[in-house]
Protein backbone atom coordinates (compact mmCIF):
# COMPACT_ATOMS: atom_id res chain seq x y z
CA UNK A 1 0.00 0.00 0.00
CA UNK A 2 3.00 2.42 0.45
CA UNK A 3 4.34 1.30 -2.83
CA UNK A 4 1.28 2.82 -4.20
CA UNK A 5 0.68 5.80 -2.66
CA UNK A 6 4.22 6.61 -3.63
CA UNK A 7 3.39 5.66 -7.00
CA UNK A 8 0.20 7.69 -6.99
CA UNK A 9 2.14 10.78 -5.29
CA UNK A 10 4.71 10.71 -7.87
CA UNK A 11 1.79 10.73 -10.23
CA UNK A 12 0.58 13.91 -9.13
CA UNK A 13 3.86 15.87 -9.12
CA UNK A 14 4.21 14.66 -12.76
CA UNK A 15 0.71 16.11 -13.86
CA UNK A 16 1.08 19.34 -11.65
CA UNK A 17 4.68 19.70 -13.48
CA UNK A 18 3.60 19.52 -16.85
CA UNK A 19 0.36 21.10 -16.70
CA UNK A 20 2.43 24.30 -15.23
CA UNK A 21 5.03 23.90 -17.99
CA UNK A 22 2.06 24.44 -20.76
CA UNK A 23 0.61 27.24 -19.01
CA UNK A 24 4.04 28.51 -20.35
CA UNK A 25 4.49 26.63 -23.37
CA UNK A 26 1.04 26.54 -24.51
CA UNK A 27 0.99 30.49 -25.86
CA UNK A 28 4.39 30.21 -27.49
CA UNK A 29 3.42 27.03 -29.76
CA UNK A 30 0.54 29.08 -30.41
CA UNK A 31 2.07 31.74 -32.02
CA UNK A 32 4.97 30.99 -33.60
CA UNK A 33 5.34 30.58 -36.95
CA UNK A 34 3.83 27.43 -38.36
CA UNK A 35 2.69 26.06 -35.37
CA UNK A 36 0.40 29.03 -34.63
CA UNK A 37 -1.01 29.39 -37.77
CA UNK A 38 -4.56 29.43 -37.95
CA UNK A 39 -4.56 27.48 -41.16
CA UNK A 40 -3.63 24.56 -39.17
CA UNK A 41 -6.25 22.31 -37.10
CA UNK A 42 -6.64 23.42 -33.62
CA UNK A 43 -5.65 19.62 -32.63
CA UNK A 44 -2.48 19.77 -34.43
CA UNK A 45 -1.90 22.74 -32.68
CA UNK A 46 -2.67 21.51 -29.19
CA UNK A 47 -0.69 18.25 -29.45
CA UNK A 48 2.22 20.05 -30.73
CA UNK A 49 2.00 22.33 -27.42
CA UNK A 50 1.32 18.92 -25.71
CA UNK A 51 5.04 17.58 -27.19
CA UNK A 52 6.98 20.90 -26.49
CA UNK A 53 5.90 20.59 -22.44
CA UNK A 54 6.94 16.96 -22.78
CA UNK A 55 10.18 18.19 -23.90
CA UNK A 56 10.63 20.73 -21.72
CA UNK A 57 9.66 19.37 -18.27
CA UNK A 58 11.81 17.44 -17.82
CA UNK A 59 15.02 19.86 -17.68
CA UNK A 60 12.68 22.21 -15.85
CA UNK A 61 11.72 19.87 -13.26
CA UNK A 62 13.58 21.01 -10.33
CA UNK A 63 12.51 24.88 -11.35
CA UNK A 64 9.29 24.24 -10.72
CA UNK A 65 7.75 24.23 -6.95
CA UNK A 66 4.95 21.98 -6.83
CA UNK A 67 4.27 22.04 -3.89
CA UNK A 68 3.46 25.80 -3.98
CA UNK A 69 1.75 25.06 -6.88
CA UNK A 70 -1.14 22.70 -4.92
CA UNK A 71 -1.39 25.46 -2.47
CA UNK A 72 -2.92 28.42 -2.56
CA UNK A 73 -0.46 30.07 -4.93
CA UNK A 74 -2.09 28.10 -8.11
CA UNK A 75 -4.45 31.38 -9.30
CA UNK A 76 -1.03 33.01 -9.19
CA UNK A 77 1.25 30.98 -11.46
CA UNK A 78 -1.48 30.56 -13.75
CA UNK A 79 -1.88 33.87 -14.34
CA UNK A 80 2.06 34.36 -14.05
CA UNK A 81 2.66 31.42 -16.24
CA UNK A 82 0.36 32.51 -18.98
CA UNK A 83 1.56 36.30 -19.07
CA UNK A 84 5.07 35.09 -19.26
CA UNK A 85 3.96 32.82 -22.72
CA UNK A 86 2.59 35.44 -24.30
CA UNK A 87 5.03 37.80 -23.83
CA UNK A 88 7.76 35.57 -25.68
CA UNK A 89 4.81 34.07 -27.70
CA UNK A 90 3.86 37.57 -29.45
CA UNK A 91 8.06 38.31 -29.69
CA UNK A 92 7.79 35.29 -32.21
CA UNK A 93 5.17 36.68 -33.81
CA UNK A 94 6.10 40.00 -34.39
CA UNK A 95 8.73 38.44 -36.94
CA UNK A 96 5.64 37.24 -38.84
CA UNK A 97 4.17 40.14 -39.04
CA UNK A 98 7.13 41.76 -40.28
CA UNK A 99 7.72 40.14 -42.73
CA UNK A 100 3.09 40.08 -43.65
CA UNK A 101 4.50 44.13 -43.06
CA UNK A 102 7.02 44.31 -46.00
CA UNK A 103 5.10 42.52 -48.49
CA UNK A 104 1.87 45.26 -48.13
CA UNK A 105 5.02 47.89 -48.03
CA UNK A 106 6.17 46.29 -51.23
CA UNK A 107 3.09 45.76 -53.07
CA UNK A 108 1.44 48.57 -51.96
CA UNK A 109 4.63 50.62 -53.29
CA UNK A 110 4.86 48.88 -56.76
CA UNK A 111 0.87 48.58 -57.14
CA UNK A 112 0.84 44.63 -57.24
CA UNK A 113 -1.39 45.08 -53.81
CA UNK A 114 -4.68 43.54 -55.78
CA UNK A 115 -3.37 40.90 -58.26
CA UNK A 116 -3.01 37.08 -57.67
CA UNK A 117 -4.97 37.34 -54.17
CA UNK A 118 -3.79 35.48 -51.36
CA UNK A 119 -4.42 31.31 -49.49
CA UNK A 120 -4.14 32.80 -46.45
CA UNK A 121 -6.95 33.32 -43.49
CA UNK A 122 -5.51 37.07 -42.92
CA UNK A 123 -5.97 38.65 -46.79
CA UNK A 124 -2.27 39.43 -47.87
CA UNK A 125 -0.67 40.95 -51.37
CA UNK A 126 0.88 38.29 -53.61
CA UNK A 127 4.26 39.60 -52.24
CA UNK A 128 3.67 39.40 -48.69
CA UNK A 129 1.81 36.01 -49.12
CA UNK A 130 4.80 34.78 -50.76
CA UNK A 131 7.14 36.28 -48.30
CA UNK A 132 5.51 34.41 -45.15
CA UNK A 133 5.08 31.34 -46.90
CA UNK A 134 8.64 30.84 -47.76
CA UNK A 135 9.75 32.45 -43.61
CA UNK A 136 7.56 29.74 -42.58
CA UNK A 137 9.26 27.67 -44.77
CA UNK A 138 12.52 28.40 -43.54
CA UNK A 139 11.72 28.50 -39.78
CA UNK A 140 11.05 24.52 -40.57
CA UNK A 141 13.39 23.83 -42.62
CA UNK A 142 16.21 25.01 -41.03
CA UNK A 143 15.28 23.35 -37.92
CA UNK A 144 14.42 26.79 -35.69
CA UNK A 145 11.31 24.96 -33.46
CA UNK A 146 14.54 22.91 -32.05
CA UNK A 147 15.75 26.98 -30.88
CA UNK A 148 13.09 27.52 -29.70
CA UNK A 149 12.32 24.69 -27.35
CA UNK A 150 15.97 25.82 -26.16
CA UNK A 151 14.75 29.37 -25.61
CA UNK A 152 11.70 27.91 -23.55
CA UNK A 153 14.14 26.62 -21.38
CA UNK A 154 16.05 29.27 -21.04
CA UNK A 155 13.03 31.16 -20.15
CA UNK A 156 12.90 29.23 -16.66
CA UNK A 157 16.18 30.65 -15.75
CA UNK A 158 15.24 34.19 -16.21
CA UNK A 159 11.43 34.30 -14.75
CA UNK A 160 10.98 31.81 -12.22
CA UNK A 161 7.35 29.69 -11.97
CA UNK A 162 4.89 32.34 -10.61
CA UNK A 163 7.59 35.21 -10.34
CA UNK A 164 5.87 38.23 -12.92
CA UNK A 165 8.10 40.54 -14.42
CA UNK A 166 7.85 44.53 -13.79
CA UNK A 167 5.29 46.08 -16.16
CA UNK A 168 8.15 48.57 -16.72
CA UNK A 169 10.67 46.37 -17.86
CA UNK A 170 7.64 44.65 -19.99
CA UNK A 171 6.58 47.58 -21.66
CA UNK A 172 10.46 48.72 -22.55
CA UNK A 173 10.80 45.29 -23.76
CA UNK A 174 7.70 45.61 -25.97
CA UNK A 175 8.36 48.54 -27.28
CA UNK A 176 11.70 47.69 -28.89
CA UNK A 177 10.52 44.61 -30.23
CA UNK A 178 7.36 46.42 -31.99
CA UNK A 179 10.25 49.33 -33.13
CA UNK A 180 12.85 46.33 -34.16
CA UNK A 181 9.97 44.09 -36.38
CA UNK A 182 8.73 47.82 -38.20
CA UNK A 183 12.36 48.81 -39.00
CA UNK A 184 12.79 45.21 -39.97
CA UNK A 185 9.95 45.53 -42.39
CA UNK A 186 11.12 48.61 -43.98
CA UNK A 187 14.36 47.62 -44.25
CA UNK A 188 13.25 44.42 -46.36
CA UNK A 189 10.43 46.73 -48.23
CA UNK A 190 13.10 49.16 -48.96
CA UNK A 191 14.35 48.09 -52.74
CA UNK A 192 10.85 48.10 -53.69
CA UNK A 193 10.26 51.49 -52.10
CA UNK A 194 13.38 52.80 -53.51
CA UNK A 195 12.44 51.75 -57.44
CA UNK A 196 9.08 53.25 -56.71
CA UNK A 197 10.68 56.34 -56.04
CA UNK A 198 12.63 56.26 -59.29
CA UNK A 199 9.62 55.51 -61.02
CA UNK A 200 7.26 58.09 -59.95
CA UNK A 201 10.22 60.69 -60.69
CA UNK A 202 11.03 59.27 -63.99
CA UNK A 203 7.09 59.38 -65.22
CA UNK A 204 6.88 62.82 -63.98
CA UNK A 205 10.00 63.83 -65.82
CA UNK A 206 8.76 62.26 -69.25
CA UNK A 207 5.27 63.87 -68.74
CA UNK A 208 6.62 67.01 -68.00
CA UNK A 209 8.49 66.55 -71.61
CA UNK A 210 5.77 65.00 -73.23
CA UNK A 211 2.47 65.78 -71.97
CA UNK A 212 0.18 64.49 -74.58
CA UNK A 213 2.31 61.12 -74.08
CA UNK A 214 0.08 58.44 -71.93
CA UNK A 215 2.57 58.33 -69.26
CA UNK A 216 0.52 55.46 -67.09
CA UNK A 217 0.52 52.70 -70.39
CA UNK A 218 3.70 52.84 -70.30
CA UNK A 219 5.03 53.03 -67.14
CA UNK A 220 2.81 50.00 -65.51
CA UNK A 221 3.59 47.55 -67.33
CA UNK A 222 7.34 48.67 -66.96
CA UNK A 223 6.76 49.02 -62.79
CA UNK A 224 4.48 45.50 -62.56
CA UNK A 225 7.43 43.36 -64.40
CA UNK A 226 10.25 45.45 -62.61
CA UNK A 227 8.58 44.48 -59.20
CA UNK A 228 8.44 40.99 -60.54
CA UNK A 229 12.09 40.86 -61.89
CA UNK A 230 13.14 42.69 -58.08
CA UNK A 231 11.03 40.17 -56.40
CA UNK A 232 12.72 37.11 -57.82
CA UNK A 233 16.44 38.27 -57.01
CA UNK A 234 16.13 40.20 -53.69
CA UNK A 235 13.55 37.15 -51.99
CA UNK A 236 16.09 34.85 -51.00
CA UNK A 237 18.03 38.22 -49.54
CA UNK A 238 15.33 39.03 -47.54
CA UNK A 239 14.21 35.89 -46.56
CA UNK A 240 18.38 35.01 -45.27
CA UNK A 241 18.09 38.60 -43.29
CA UNK A 242 14.74 37.69 -41.91
CA UNK A 243 16.14 34.16 -40.64
CA UNK A 244 19.36 36.06 -39.17
CA UNK A 245 16.90 38.41 -36.69
CA UNK A 246 14.88 35.37 -35.93
CA UNK A 247 17.50 33.16 -35.42
CA UNK A 248 18.94 36.01 -33.07
CA UNK A 249 16.07 36.45 -30.96
CA UNK A 250 15.57 33.20 -30.07
CA UNK A 251 19.42 33.25 -28.66
CA UNK A 252 18.46 36.26 -26.96
CA UNK A 253 14.84 37.11 -26.62
CA UNK A 254 15.60 39.40 -23.44
CA UNK A 255 18.61 41.45 -25.30
CA UNK A 256 20.46 40.49 -21.85
CA UNK A 257 23.63 39.43 -23.83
Amino acid sequence: MTGLAQLLQVSEDMLWLHAIVFLRIGPIVALFPGFGEQTIPVRIRLAAALAFTVIVAPAVAADIPIGAAQGTALYRIILNETAIGLMFGIGLRLFLLALQTAGSMAAQATSLAQILGAAGATPLPAIGHLLTMGGIALAMILNLHVDVARMMIETYGVFAPGALPSAAAVSQWGIAQVSGAFALAFSLAAPFVLISVLYNLTLGIINRAMPQMMVVFVGAPVITLGALVLLFLLAPVMLGIWVAAFQGYVANPLGLR
